[in-house]
Order: structure tokens, then C-alpha cells, then sequence
């Protein structure tokens, strides 16, 4: 599909024309190039993070369908998504810059759609750290449960969580090629790690549910009549976890021959974690011995049950530290994705003190004020989970609606463009209409899914609140257009030598 043919391997040196190439899209690199196209890979293959997303939503698709709509709930939106991954991976080739979605779309469009995905964008990253950590919290609260007398708390939990994003802050603190090689070292961990559990689960318990209860078995605790609208909800596991693949072009300045490796590293992250995850879903839903045990469990983590009702609790204590480093790798990783994002929006004076959130530190060469704005906002969207038991799935819808919308719009924008959209290096020839509009619709679909209720009857502990996370964040973003429109631009603006280099030095 790709003209272009280089090798992944983490060697290739930075290519003379990258550098240009960001110039002629109007940014003075500041950034260090010191990622290869292999780490690009991991970065998107490790925010995906199948033992984070499959993990820590299988309770909630226990009771939204069940085992057959998570296995072939899996299967479709995964291609699905894979057509979503080869349009926007086409765009990222044309335009490989930090800002990524938003620079796309205010290229291709203007400013205000420019504007806008940014926000969206933000708010699906900052919402995926939150999700992504605090699905580790419960996981080590549920290992901590198994081990001593802790008994996980709504506060606990939360306790938990902060330290967790304490950690990834201080690791995205140091220059990239440490969270490159923790990238790299993810991939392989995320590898063994499924093949691991799924070939102890296969082995050493005593029974196994039949093929037709893992492919064919309904189950409905929503409250809602409809097994359509019950199937449609159940999607929610797949597609939250196919999210975050963006994060190969959010680091595509920091990425050895970026126009290639970028585009590259979404579409493989997605086709790998497709496939492993199927796998794993597979190996954890044939292993259940007591369905609604597992769902009930009092861990307050449906696959905790299910590790030790088949192994014990000396088993599922190791294969439960295999799924939480798993989780702490997939959150360091989007840490980095969304400091970058902040980076570069500040950068174009799109946030409220973005001359702050926008400086790079001299000795790193990372936008340290954009990861503690990332992670601190990250720990306000998790709030509501203090005081809401559903909170949690609305959390992950917020990462669903929000980032979701943000790769189809430079898509969208792509095929309104026409001729005037000139492909990058890896493109899809005469396949890009095509592949283009079954992403556009499957996400126009999937936004309007997942801003409905998840539960009935609809109360204030059922509400999906993500709509209301989406329209406050629609709703600030016009605001603050008001007050930031002279000052925001892309850099075809201010794009003198003199004026990139006083951004650069964090002075303007």
C-alpha cells in the first residue's frame, strides 16, 4: 500500500529532508529526532494496549453482551478501525507534526476546524490517561485484596491512581529515547505476556466452556430490552481499546524519517493488537468457571476472578503483575502522546497560558510543563469515580468520543480536499476514497453510540456523563475561540526564522 519501502529498525538515521520538511510545514524543530521507527510502533502498539483495554473493560462486556458479543464485537470493529488507521495514516505521511490531528485539519480545512479537532483530540488523550491508570489502580487494588487485608475503596482506588500518574510524569521527565526503549521493551511484554496467559489458562484448569458458549453466548444485565441496542453498547470494549494509535504521529518530530515510520507505526500497531487481542479475549472467556462468580467478584476485577478460580491465587498473582506492568507501560506511553499534544497546541497559543505549556527544557529537549498539565487535568476527569460507580465506563467513553471524531475530521477534510491534498511518501493510491468514507461513517456512527446511556432506568449513577464531558469541552473551546483568535494560528502566520526561534526559546 505504501510507495515507500524503509526499514523499521530503530537505526535508520534522521533522513536531511525530515528536518526541511517540518520547516516548509512552518516549525522550527526543537525536538530531539532520537526515535526510530520501531519505537514510533511501540508508542501506538503500547497506548492500544490490548492488556489494558480488553482487561479492564471485560467485566463491563460480561454484562453487555457477553462472550459473544466481546469475540465478535472484537473481530468487526477491529477492521473497522483498521480502515480508520490506514486514512488517518495517510494524512499523518502529508503532515508529520506534533500537533498531528488539529495541524491536519486546520491545513486542510482552516483554522476553526483546526481548532476544534484539537480540543476533541485533547480530551480523548487526557481522558485516556485517565482511563488507562486508573484501570491499573483497580487492578492493583484487586492484587493488594488477594495478599492482605486492603479491601478497594472508591478513595483507595483513587489514592492509587495519583501515584500511578505521579510515576508516569516523573519517567516523561527524561528524554525520549527512555520512553522509546520503555515503548520497545512493551511491545515484546505486551507479546509474551498475552501469550503467557492465554497458554496457562489453556492449561491448567480443570474445565473449559465449549466453543459455542465463548462465540455464541448472550447476556443482557444493562436493563435495556433491546438486544440490538445491548450489542451495540458492548462495542464499547473493542473500540476503547483500539484508541491511542494516534500517538505515532503525536511523536513524529521526534521520529527518524517520520513521513514513512509514522504512518507505518499506526497501521501496524492496530493489525498486531487486532489479532493478539482476540487471542487473549479467547483465552480469558474459555477459562471462566463461574460466570456470574466472576462477574460478582470480590476483587471488584472480573479477570482476577477468573485467574484464580482456575489457578489459584499464587497463579493469578503472576499473571496479574504481567497485566499491570502491561497497564503501566500503556499509560507512560500516552502520557508521552498527549504532553506532546499539549506541546504543540500551546505552541500555536491555542491553550490558556500557552506560553507557559509550550516551553521545552533546554537539557531534555521535552515539554515539561505539558506533561504535568497532562497528567493533572488526567486526575481532574477522574474525579467523578470518587463519587459514581459507573464512572469509570464514562471515563473511557469520554477517551471514545473525544479522540474518535478527531481522526475522522483531517479524513473527512482529505476527501473534500480533493486534488488539493498532496499525498506523502506512504499513501493509499486509488484506494484512499474508498477506505476514506468507511472511516468517516464508521465514526460518525460509533460518536452518537457511545453518547448514549449504558444502563437503564437512567438515573445520576447510571448517566453517561461522557456527553456532558464532550458538549463542556465543545462548549469552552468556542469561549475561549473568542479570546484566542488573534493570537492562535498554525505557523504559516509567524513563520519568520526570528519568530520560530523566540518559540523555540519558550520567549514569546
Amino acid at each position: 500500500m505504501s510507495r515507500t519501502t524503509v526499514s523499521s529498525s530503530a537505526a535508520i538515521p534522521p533522513l536531511p529532508d525530515e528536518e526541511q520538511r517540518l520547516r516548509e510545514l512552518g516549525y522550527q524543530p526543537v525536538l530531539a529526532r532520537r526515535m526510530g521507527g520501531f519505537g514510533n510502533f511501540a508508542i501506538s502498539f503500547s497506548v492500544i494496549s490490548i492488556l489494558s483495554g480488553c482487561m479492564t473493560l471485560y467485566g463491563f462486556g460480561l454484562g453487555t453482551g457477553g462472550p459473544a458479543v466481546m469475540m465478535w464485537g472484537w473481530a468487526g470493529v477491529g477492521l473497522m478501525v483498521l480502515f480508520v488507521g490506514l486514512a488517518l495514516a495517510e494524512v499523518t505521511s502529508a503532515y508529520p507534526t506534533s500537533g498531528a490531528l488539529y495541524y491536519m485539519a486546520d491545513r486542510l480545512g482552516g483554522r476553526r476546524w483546526g481548532w476544534y479537532t484539537g480540543w476533541l483530540n485533547l480530551l480523548g488523550l487526557l481522558g485516556a490517561i485517565a482511563g488507562i491508570d486508573y484501570g491499573a489502580a483497580l487492578f492493583s487494588g484487586a492484587l493488594l485484596s488477594m495478599h492482605t487485608d486492603f479491601h478497594p475503596t472508591a478513595g483507595s482506588t483513587f489514592v492509587i491512581f495519583l501515584g500511578i500518574l505521579l510515576v508516569h510524569a516523573l519517567l516523561n521527565l527524561f528524554n525520549v529515547r527512555l520512553v522509546s526503549l520503555l515503548n520497545s521493551i512493551s511491545v515484546w511484554w505486551h507479546l509474551a505476556g498475552v501469550a503467557v496467559i492465554v497458554g496457562v489458562l489453556a492449561i491448567v484448569p480443570d474445565s473449559h466452556q465449549s466453543p459455542s458458549f465463548v462465540f455464541g453466548e448472550f447476556v443482557n444485565d444493562t436493563g435495556w430490552d433491546s438486544p440490538l441496542y445491548v450489542c451495540m453498547i458492548g462495542l464499547l470494549l473493542a473500540q476503547y481499546t483500539f484508541s491511542g494509535y494516534d500517538a505515532s504521529a503525536h511523536l513524529s518530530e521526534e521520529t527518524n524519517n517520520a513521513s514513512v515510520t509514522a504512518a507505518r507505526g499506526i497501521v501496524r500497531a492496530i493489525w498486531v493488537s487486532w489479532l493478539a487481542g482476540f487471542v487473549l479475549l479467547a483465552g480469558l472467556t474459555f477459562a471462566i468457571q463461574d460466570y456470574v462468580g466472576t462477574q460478582e467478584s470480590a476483587t471488584g476485577v472480573p479477570p482476577a476472578q477468573i485467574f484464580i478460580d482456575g489457578l489459584g491465587t499464587s497463579g493469578a498473582t503472576a499473571l496479574l503483575l504481567i497485566v499491570i506492568v502491561a497497564q503501566l507501560f500503556c499509560g507512560n506511553a500516552e502520557t508521552a502522546a498527549a504532553s506532546r499534544m499539549v506541546f504543540a497546541f500551546s505552541r500555536d497559543n491555542a491553550l490558556p497560558g500557552s506560553a507557559v505549556w509550550r516551553k521545552v527544557s533546554p537539557k531534555t529537549q521535552v515539554p515539561v510543563p505539558a506533561v504535568w498539565l497532562s497528567v493533572g487535568l488526567a486526575g481532574v476527569i477522574a474525579l467523578p469515580s470518587l463519587y459514581s460507580e459507573t464512572a469509570y465506563g464514562a471515563v473511557t467513553a469520554i477517551n471514545v468520543i473525544g479522540i474518535t471524531p478527531a481522526y475522522a475530521i483531517p479524513v473527512l477534510l482529505r476527501l473534500k480536499a480533493g486534488d488539493r491534498f498532496q499525498p506523502g511518501p506512504w499513501n493509499l493510491g486509488r484506494w484512499s476514497k474508498p477506505v476514506g468514507w468507511i472511516a468517516v461513517c464508521w465514526v460518525a456512527f460509533v460518536t452518537v453510540l457511545f453518547c448514549l446511556p449504558q444502563s437503564s432506568p437512567v438515573n445520576a449513577d447510571t448517566m453517561n456523563y461522557a456527553s456532558i464531558a464532550l458538549a463542556v469541552v465543545l462548549v469552552l473551546a468556542t469561549i475561549w475561540w473568542f479570546v484566542a483568535r488573534r493570537t492562535y494560528n498554525t505557523p504559516a502566520a509567524y513563520g519568520t526564522d526570528k519568530e520560530q526561534a523566540e518559540i523555540a526559546e519558550g520567549i514569546v
